[in-house]
């Protein structure tokens, strides 16, 4: 990972602010319910982070991210509670068969053009919620798996606080991961691939190759995000890993920006807050009825998609750059009128 090409781009700064918010975050916030929610956001901008290589740059709109994020779960899940392997061991072993699982099915669905390809990882996310549902001997089926161990280190659980601070650690690696990406050569070729296949394949690319590749990162990285949940909360539910779910991540990467990994970020951010804020509405209020909660969720997304189709990340990069152009306008003002005094004086 090249990180001085990030640095030297400016990206440092960015990086800077996020690592502050990251230990900010935490104190600001006394209730344990807060922090939850605040480490849902860490494990599903791991989620988005991949979607925005896939989706963002090299074109491909996958709709069966929850598929890959339930392999990592279960996989992990399985591994600790029925074979009682290290779960450390079983989130790598768990990253590993989703690869596979990913590499697999991507050389197949990969030749498909537009919404085919999306229609076909749609399938794969339903065959992933029948098996576990069938499957209850393994998977619990559809009552969940339950006693997922804690990730712990030297016998130290790791839960509230210290849960948090190794979540938001490691989408700040992904986010580094990402950005180097995006930044080099297969950055170019992605948005190559995205801009026209048949263009980018003339110049001597191997378009299937760099497809593949991305399509099983983006997988890996929802497999590391659903291990993370599952060791979290020590149960899972079939029912979180639907083809909802799936198109729950796609909304999120759009409404924060689609090619951003800052957007990635930010969509999983205020779409995760905005779920949680509508929840305690209807139940407070409304009396439950979670399929309004639904209702706003996908009429917020399409008024964002109206407005801002490039994501909310692009309304806050214009307002930046407003900014300093006026801050560098105010500078060289001051100092053309001190230049001017000097003279005077002489």
């Amino acid at each position: 990972m090249d990180i001085r090409k990030i640095l030297y781009n400016g990206r440092w700064k960015s990086l800077m602010t996020m690592l502050a918010l990251i230990l900010i975050a935490p104190f600001l916030f006394s209730s344990s319910y807060l922090l939850t929610v605040l480490i849902l956001i860490g494990i599903y901008s791991i989620v988005t982070l991949g979607l925005s290589l896939l989706t963002g740059y090299a074109g491909q709109l996958s709709l069966g991210q929850a598929g890959f994020f339930a392999i990592g779960a279960y996989t992990s899940g399985i591994l600790t509670t029925a074979y009682g392997v290290s779960p450390w061991i079983a989130i790598i072993i768990a990253m590993i068969v989703t690869a596979i699982f990913a590499y697999l099915m991507g050389i197949p669905t990969l030749k498909l053009k537009e919404y085919f390809f999306s229609l076909a990882t749609m399938a794969f996310n339903m065959i992933v919620f029948i098996l576990i549902v069938g499957m209850y001997n393994f998977t619990g089926g559809a009552q969940g798996l339950i006693g997922i161990p804690k990730l712990s280190v030297i016998n130290f659980p790791l839960e509230g606080l210290s849960y948090y601070f190794l979540v938001w650690s490691i989408v700040f690696v992904v986010t580094l991961f990402s950005m180097n990406i995006i930044q080099s050569h297969v950055g170019r070729i992605l948005r190559g691939i995205h801009s026209s296949e048949i263009a980018t394949s003339t110049q001597g690319i191997n378009v299937a190759k760099y497809k593949l590749h991305i399509f099983v990162i983006s997988a890996v990285f929802a497999s590391l995000a659903g291990s993370l949940y599952a060791h979290f909360f020590n149960f899972i539910s079939p029912f979180s890993f639907q083809v909802s779910v799936s198109i729950q991540f796609l909304i999120m990467l759009f409404v924060g920006g689609a090619r951003s990994s800052w957007g990635a970020i930010l969509g999983a951010s205020i779409m995760t807050l905005l779920v949680e804020l509508i929840d305690w509405i209807v139940s407070s209020f409304m009396n439950g009825g979670g399929e309004l909660g639904l209702l706003i969720y996908g009429f917020m997304y399409i008024l964002v998609l109206i407005l801002m189709p490039s994501g909310l990340v692009s309304i806050i990069t214009k307002v930046t750059d407003k900014l300093k152009t006026r801050f560098q306008t105010l500078f060289y003002k001051k100092e053309e009128v001190t230049i001017g005094e000097e003279h005077i004086g002489d």
